[in-house]
C-alpha cells in the first residue's frame, strides 16, 4: 500500500478483480480517496494515452460561442449553466470532474480521506495567483466554503454539503492546507467541489458581485459583460496552468459569447455560416441542432450519455400537490414513449419518475410506469376533484423539449380530468420563479453521483426548511435518513440497496415526475480544436485553439 493510501482502496482492488467493479468506476472512486488519476489507471492496469498534440497547436485567434449572456452576481447562486461556462474561464474549481466522471485535483493540489470518510485534508495548490496578482492561499479556500453554508447567500452549495459540515469545522492548518471535519462520512467531497456553482473567489476582493471585481485564477480574464448581449473573455499572461509540453496556457486571444435569443434555427444558420464556433446548449436543448447537422461535414459532433432530465416537480406545500393522490394521477397521465419519441426525437431513456438515472453507479432498476389516465381519474375523485382540475403549468420556451413535454401531456392528461394551461415564457423569466411557480418543468443537469442531485433537491437544512434548490419543497423522513446512509456508503453494491428504497419512496410517495432522460452534443466548426464534450456541457477553453 502506497503511504497515506486509504484503506477501501485495496478493497476496490480486490472488487474489481473479482469482476464486481467495472476498471471505469476503480478509477473514479481510487480519484475520490485521493489516489491520483495516473496512479489508479496503472492500478486498473490501463496505460496513460500521451498527449501527442502539442506540436500541432497553433496559438492566437479567437472563437465566437452562442449563448445566453444572462445576470450574474454570486457565483455561488448560480442556477444554470451558461453563465459558469463564460465565467468558469475566469474564476476556477477546486477539482475538476472531466468527461469521463473521473474528479482530478485543480485548485488543490490533492487531498486525503480519513479511513472513516469524516476528515477530508485538502492541500491548497502553491504557486497560483489571482488575475488581480493577489496570492492564493487557504484563506480564499476558507472565505468560499464560508460563502456556501452562509444562509444569507442562500447557495445551492449548502444544500449539497450543509448535511455534513458546518462552517465552525472549517480548519485552516497552514496557508496551503486546510481540513474539513465532517459529521457524518461522505465519499463524494472532491465531486461536490466541482459543482458549478463552486466557484473559488478571491477573498480580499469578492463583495458578492463577480462582474465588479472578476478576480480570479482562470486562463482569461473578464474584458466586457453586457447582460442579454455579449459577454468578452481576453487572455490572460501569467495563468498558473502549462500544457503538456510544458508550453503557456491558454493557446487563444480571445473569446466571445454572444446572445442570440432562444430560436434555434438562428443558431443553426450562424454555425452552418461560420459566424459563430459552437452553441452552448447548457440551458438550452440541443436536439434540434443536432437532428438538422449530424450529416453537416462543416462541424463535428460529440455525443455524450448524460443523466440530465427534465423535471415536472409539483410544490407539496400549495393544493392541490399537498395532496399525493393529486401527484400521482398526474404522474399516470405521462405516455413516456410518446413523450420521448415527439419532444426528444426518441434520444435518451425513459424516466420513472424519480431523480435517479439508469446511468448513476448506484442505480436499481425499478419497474418504469404505464401510461393510465382511468387509474389517475379514480385518484383525482378521491382527493374531492369528481369534476377534473385546472392546473397551469410554467415552462421556459427556449427548451423545445419542454415545452412539446407540456403539450403532449395536456392532451393526454384531459381523459384524467387534468385541464391544463401552459404558461410559456422566455427561459431568463423562468429562472426567475423556477422555486416559487407551483407547477413547473426544470431542466436539471447531469451529476456523476445520485446522491448528489438527491441531496440538492429533496433534502431540508437543519432546522428543517427545505434546501435552496429544493424547488418542489418535499421533504420525508425516512428518505432523508436512507440517503445520508447513501452519502457515506462506498461500496457500490450496498449503495444500491439503500437507492432501491430511496427511488421507491420518490416514486410513490415524491414531488416529481420526469418522462425521459435525454442524450446531449457539442457541436463545434471543424477550426476548432481539442473541443471536449462533457456530459454536464461544460466548457473549458484554456486548452483549446483555432485552426485556420
Amino acid at each position: 500500500m502506497e503511504n497515506n493510501e486509504h484503506p477501501a482502496v485495496n478493497d476496490l482492488k480486490q472488487a474489481m478483480k473479482k469482476g464486481k467493479l467495472s476498471r471505469r468506476e476503480f478509477i473514479r472512486l481510487s480519484t475520490l480517496l485521493g489516489v491520483s488519476a495516473f496512479a489508479a489507471t496503472q492500478m486498473a492496469g490501463l496505460s496513460v494515452p500521451a498527449k501527442a498534440f502539442a506540436a500541432a497547436v497553433k496559438r492566437g485567434g479567437s472563437m465566437k460561442v452562442a449563448a445566453p449572456v444572462q445576470k450574474v452576481t454570486h457565483p455561488s447562486q448560480f442556477s444554470w449553466i451558461s453563465g459558469t461556462n463564460m465565467l468558469r474561464q475566469v474564476a476556477e474549481y477546486l477539482t475538476y470532474t472531466d468527461e469521463n466522471n473521473v474528479t482530478h485535483p485543480y485548485l488543490l493540489e490533492n487531498w486525503q480521506a480519513s479511513e472513516d470518510l469524516k476528515t477530508w485534508t485538502l492541500n491548497v495548490r502553491k504557486g497560483v495567483r489571482f488575475n488581480n496578482g493577489d496570492i492564493f492561499t487557504s484563506d480564499d479556500v476558507i472565505f468560499t466554503f464560508n460563502q456556501w453554508l452562509d444562509d444569507k447567500v442562500g447557495s445551492s452549495m449548502k444544500g449539497m454539503i450543509g448535511g455534513y459540515l458546518d462552517a465552525n469545522n472549517i480548519e485552516r492548518v497552514s496557508d496551503h492546507q486546510v481540513k474539513l471535519h465532517l459529521k457524518v462520512p461522505e465519499i463524494g467531497v472532491p465531486e461536490h467541489l466541482f459543482h458549478y456553482p463552486a466557484m473559488v473567489m478571491n477573498h480580499r476582493t469578492f463583495e458578492g458581485d463577480l462582474i465588479k471585481a472578476p478576480h480570479g485564477t482562470g486562463a482569461y480574464t473578464l474584458e466586457e459583460y453586457v447582460e442579454g448581449e455579449r459577454c468578452v473573455l481576453k487572455r490572460r499572461e501569467g495563468y498558473w496552468r502549462k500544457d503538456s509540453a510544458g508550453n503557456a496556457l491558454p493557446y487563444m486571444d480571445r473569446v466571445e459569447f454572444l446572445d442570440m435569443g432562444t430560436e434555434m434555427p438562428a443558431m443553426i444558420s450562424a454555425i452552418k455560416s461560420g459566424d459563430i464556433d459552437l452553441i452552448d446548449f447548457s440551458d438550452i436543448g440541443s436536439a434540434e441542432a443536432f437532428m438538422s447537422l449530424k450529416n453537416d461535414d462543416r462541424v463535428n459532433i460529440f455525443p455524450v450519455t448524460t443523466n440530465q432530465t427534465r423535471v415536472l416537480r409539483m410544490r407539496v406545500d400549495m393544493k392541490p400537490w399537498d395532496d399525493n393522490r393529486v401527484r400521482q394521477a398526474l404522474k399516470l397521465c405521462q405516455h413516456r414513449e410518446k413523450i420521448l419519441g415527439l419532444a426528444y426525437f426518441g434520444e435518451g431513456l425513459l424516466g420513472q419518475d424519480m431523480h435517479v438515472s439508469p446511468k448513476h453507479p448506484e442505480y436499481c432498476p425499478i419497474d418504469t410506469p404505464e401510461y393510465d389516465p382511468q387509474t389517475a381519474k379514480q385518484l383525482l375523485s378521491q382527493a374531492g376533484y369528481p369534476n377534473g382540475l385546472d392546473v397551469n403549468l410554467a415552462v421556459g420556451s427556449g427548451w423545445s423539449e419542454i415545452v412539446r413535454y407540456a403539450e403532449i401531456l395536456k392532451q393526454d392528461a384531459a381523459p384524467a380530468g387534468f385541464r391544463i394551461n401552459i404558461q410559456t415564457m422566455p427561459n431568463s423569466q423562468y429562472w426567475e420563479k423556477w422555486t416559487e411557480v407551483d407547477l413547473g418543468i426544470t431542466t436539471w443537469a447531469h451529476r456523476p453521483l445520485g446522491t448528489m442531485v438527491l441531496n440538492l433537491a429533496y433534502t431540508a437544512d437543519a432546522d428543517g426548511n427545505p434546501a435552496a434548490w429544493n424547488e418542489s419543497r418535499w421533504t420525508d423522513d425516512e428518505f432523508s435518513k436512507l440517503l445520508t446512509q447513501a452519502n457515506g456508503t462506498l461500496d457500490v453494491e450496498k449503495r444500491r440497496k439503500i437507492f432501491c428504497q430511496l427511488e421507491k419512496i420518490q416514486q410513490e410517495r415524491g414531488s416529481i415526475a420526469n418522462a425521459f432522460w435525454i442524450n446531449v452534443w457539442t457541436i463545434a466548426t471543424k477550426r476548432m480544436k481539442n473541443i471536449k464534450p462533457h456530459p454536464s456541457l461544460y466548457l473549458k477553453l484554456d486548452d483549446v485553439w483555432v485552426n485556420g
